[in-house]
């Protein structure tokens, strides 16, 4: 199972909201560890799908989505923004003298591909921009929590090979001890007591509020139970 890569966030319509996109996809582009030209086209191709959201009228105080991802597979960078506004942009050809409608010319230059889509949910429409960014994906770290921490979806080390949590369920000796039941995607459950150290694998973000404590990596305390 793959690393989550992407941010999503919304944008108040107002002009500070354009550099503050910009501030975002760059700290998520440091993250990736994206070259310098992707990382200054990003920008550029953002700055201009954003703004030209802004100027959308839309109905009452809509706000502005924002999402960014990266897919290291495909090695592209998405960009997507979205309002509420009707319509579909369009590329004009400015003349000489004129100072506006250069931006989408701007992103049809530097993306790999481009286009819009109506939103799937809600009113309004999603324009994205896909830029050719090879090697931009997250870090991958690791870090020892306490089992009773576990939650779905996250990736653990067990038997010498990573796992996604599916689920996680605790229970209760008969003296009152803790221990956790976790369902993987593959393999047998395990039946750990609570405050026992597995490695988990995080998006290059440290696992806040967890306990560490010193262990190696996951294993059956009894033995592997039922995971039906």
């Amino acid at each position: 199972m793959s690393e989550p890569c992407e941010v999503m966030f919304k944008l108040v319509r107002c002009r500070s909201s354009v550099p503050r996109a910009r501030a975002v996809l760059r700290a998520k582009l440091g993250e990736w560890r994206a070259g310098h030209m992707v990382a200054e086209s990003g920008e550029l191709v953002l700055s201009e799908l954003v703004t030209n959201a802004l100027r959308v009228q839309v109905p009452g105080d809509r706000m502005v989505g924002v999402r960014i991802e990266s897919r290291e597979r495909e090695g592209l960078l998405r960009l997507e923004v979205s309002d509420a506004g009707e319509g579909r942009p369009v590329v004009r050809q400015p003349g000489e003298l004129d100072t506006a409608g250069r931006g989408l010319l701007l992103v049809q230059a530097l993306a790999h591909r481009w286009g819009v889509d109506e939103r799937q949910a809600g009113i309004g429409k999603t324009v994205w921009a896909d830029l050719l960014a090879p090697g931009a994906a997250p870090v991958l770290e690791e870090a020892d929590v306490a089992a009773v921490t576990l939650r779905p979806g996250q990736s653990v080390r067990v038997w010498g090979a990573w796992r996604t949590v599916r689920s996680v369920r605790s229970e209760r000796y008969a003296s009152g001890g803790l221990f956790v039941i976790v369902c993987l995607d593959e393999g047998p459950a395990l039946r750990l007591q609570a405050g026992e150290g597995v490695t988990v694998r995080t998006g290059g973000a440290s696992a806040a509020g967890t306990p560490r404590t010193p262990a190696g990596q996951a294993r059956p305390l009894s033995g592997p139970v039922s995971s039906s």
